[in-house]
């Protein structure tokens, strides 16, 4: 008969025939005679318990039957061992860590006061103590010792998520001088991290790193529990000391860089992703398909579309294929560069290899190839995506009415638009409708300008400003003042504000109708701007409105904004002639004229004009005649 006082978690009695054994994480089995000394000495640091000291002297075999007597005689604190095993009865449901090699001692204080009593040890207060701390931890006597056996009940129970009563038979093992195999550690890791137990799989991964048993899947495993947990700045402070440690750092493989990289990229911190990837670089590691499809991907996702290129083209040099994901990315990625035959390559090759370019990768294209000018093509890729089987969607027409307008095919644009409102399974967003308004714009259609504005408000659709721009832009265009400014009142009663755009386009289509008046109310009503003030002086200098550009001058220059070249021009241009024309005789001109129309060389008409600009420009230096006359 065996038993396990649990209060001595390494002490196990063996009584056969009046002889003590010990248990075999002492002895291994050997009897002992009454003149022998037993020290039992283990520590369990690793799961955060103190060492314990177990020192008990037996002179004799009397005293040791004594102490199996106050054991036995004690109700429910020791119980057989079973000499039969149970195949699938390692642990019970109730997590209670019982295992069916090994017998626990559930009457912690009565046996240590009877043993504490009848040897009178000199701490007694701390033995206790430190016992029922290893009880606590589930620190088993196992009967079975094979490390094996032991191992495949680990990866049974992990498996199973019975993740307490794997982790118990875990600690037993490392409690008894026993290794665990590396896929039951792994297994029993990744079972803790399942159910949220990151302390004890930091504990078993501290364990599983002093006893050389850790794999890149190990630090694979813990690094991303503690980023989900803990953020990946702890993450990677602790990859920067595994990289740190040169032991440590040649266990390091090409997975734990992915799952690096992987958690950056799920948090899109390119950045970060990045110098893994110079890490990489550094160590000689060559990257696997997984390593290029998560960088390209992630590059893509953050716009750093250039990194993206150059981690493709690494890829490409090493050897690897790129997969469907990686091809699409790098579609997305050539497209926003403007480079759209490579974009174009990147398609063919999907094709070549029996991939089907996803619907989104096809718009990509017709967008890249329409913002270049190429229309044809961007209708291939039509035809092609309609031949994959992609229904075309908003994004598809839009981008091809944008290429119809690079071309300066608007009339095709607007016919298109026409083709696309008569699809039902279509339905148009205010991209679309702004889209053919700028077509409408560029040919003066104020009409059909008018009535896609009139579509927009009936579908209930967001009308922007920058619709109701388009809308005055076509007017104009065709020279309509009056209809104009009703779509600038329906902007206004519709709680949209015009923007400087706006106020232009309107200030121009006014003066060039001759609605002058308007034009002063839009300038009094607005805020001061210099852009606003050009456009009006420019349009009543063209007009022959000289009089309205001398006031609005004289107020430009009284709100102290500053007139451009264009209309400084203008004013020297115009304002003299006009001055000439209504002037009164001058009787300085008649007391300096010493000839027909020269003085000292200087024409008055000169001195006039130099007047003129010094007033233009704010300045009025003395004329050196004057000072000479004076």
């Amino acid at each position: 008969m065996v038993h396990v006082i649990k209060n001595f978690p390494t002490l196990a009695v063996s009584l056969d025939n009046n002889r003590l054994f010990c248990s075999r994480a002492l002895y291994s089995g050997k009897g002992f005679t009454s003149s022998r000394l037993v020290n039992a000495f283990e520590r369990c640091s690793l799961f955060g318990i103190e060492q314990i000291k177990l020192s008990t002297v037996l002179f004799n075999i009397k005293e040791v039957n004594n102490l199996c007597d106050i054991a036995l005689n004690v109700a429910c604190e020791i119980e057989p061992m079973c000499g039969e095993e149970t195949e699938g009865s390692d642990i019970e449901k109730d997590n209670s860590a019982k295992d069916q090699y090994s017998l626990e001692l559930f009457g912690k204080d009565c046996l240590m006061d009877s043993f504490t009593e009848r040897y009178d040890t000199n701490q007694p207060s701390s033995s206790l103590e430190e016992t029922k701390s290893s009880v606590d931890n589930g620190i088993l006597y196992l009967e079975e010792m094979d490390e094996k056996v032991l191992s495949e009940r680990i990866l049974k129970l992990s498996r199973l998520n019975k993740h307490k009563s794997a982790l118990v038979i875990y600690k037993s093992m490392i409690f008894s001088g026993l290794k665990p195999d590396l896929h039951a550690c792994n297994s029993l890791l990744s079972s803790l991290l399942r159910n949220g137990m990151l302390d004890n799989a930091l504990k078993v991964f501290n364990s599983m790193k002093a006893s050389g048993l850790t794999t890149g899947h190990t630090y694979s495993l813990i690094l991303k529990a503690v980023a989900d947990a803990r953020g990946y700045d702890r993450a990677i402070n602790m990859f920067r000391e595994l990289i740190s440690s040169r032991n440590l750092r040649e266990q390091i493989d090409i997975i734990v860089y992915n799952t690096m990289i992987s958690i950056f990229a799920k948090a899109n911190n390119w950045d970060q992703a990045q110098k893994i990837w110079k890490i990489l670089q550094y160590d000689g590691q060559v990257g696997t398909t997984v390593t290029y499809r998560l960088l390209i991907c992630t590059f893509v996702r953050c716009g750093q579309y250039e990194l993206a290129i150059d981690a493709y083209s690494e890829m490409i040099h090493n050897g690897l294929s790129p997969e469907s994901d990686t091809m699409h990315a790098i579609i997305g990625a050539y497209s926003r560069e403007g480079k759209y035959d490579s974009a174009l390559n990147i398609l063919q090759c999907m094709l070549d290899s029996e991939l089907k370019p996803n619907a989104r990768a096809c718009n990509i294209v017709i967008n890249s190839l329409g913002k270049a000018g190429k229309v044809k093509l961007a209708f291939e890729i039509y035809d092609l995506m309609k031949s994959l089987g992609h229904a075309p969607d908003v994004y598809t027409w839009n981008s091809l009415l944008n290429a119809l307008n690079r071309a300066n095919r608007y009339c095709d644009a607007i016919q298109l638009f026409e083709r696309v409102r008569n699809i039902r399974s279509v339905i148009l967003n205010e991209h679309i409708y702004n889209t053919v308004l700028t077509s409408c714009h560029r040919l003066g259609l104020w009409e059909k300008a008018v009535q896609v504005l009139w579509h927009m408000e009936a579908s209930e659709l967001p009308v922007s400003t920058a619709s109701y721009n388009q809308v005055i832009g076509a007017c104009e265009v065709a020279r309509r003042p009056k209809v104009a400014l009703q779509v600038y009142y329906r902007m206004v009663r519709q709680n949209r504000s015009p923007d400087i755009f706006t106020l232009l386009s309107l200030m121009r289509v006014c003066i060039w109708g001759s609605l002058y008046n308007e034009a002063v109310e839009i300038l009094k009503f607005s805020e001061p701007n210099g852009s606003l003030y050009n456009a009006a002086i420019q349009g009543m200098c063209l007009t022959g409105r000289l009089d309205l550009a001398k006031k609005l001058y004289t107020e430009m220059r009284e709100r102290s904004l500053q007139p451009d070249g264009k209309t400084r021009a203008m004013m020297l241009q115009n304002l003299p002639k006009d001055s000439r024309r209504n002037r009164k005789p001058w009787t300085v001109i008649n007391q300096w004229r010493t000839g027909p129309s020269w003085v000292c060389g200087v024409t008055w008409q000169s001195i006039q004009i130099q007047q003129l600009y010094s007033m233009t420009i704010g300045l009025c230096p003395p004329c050196k005649h004057t000072e000479s006359r004076h």
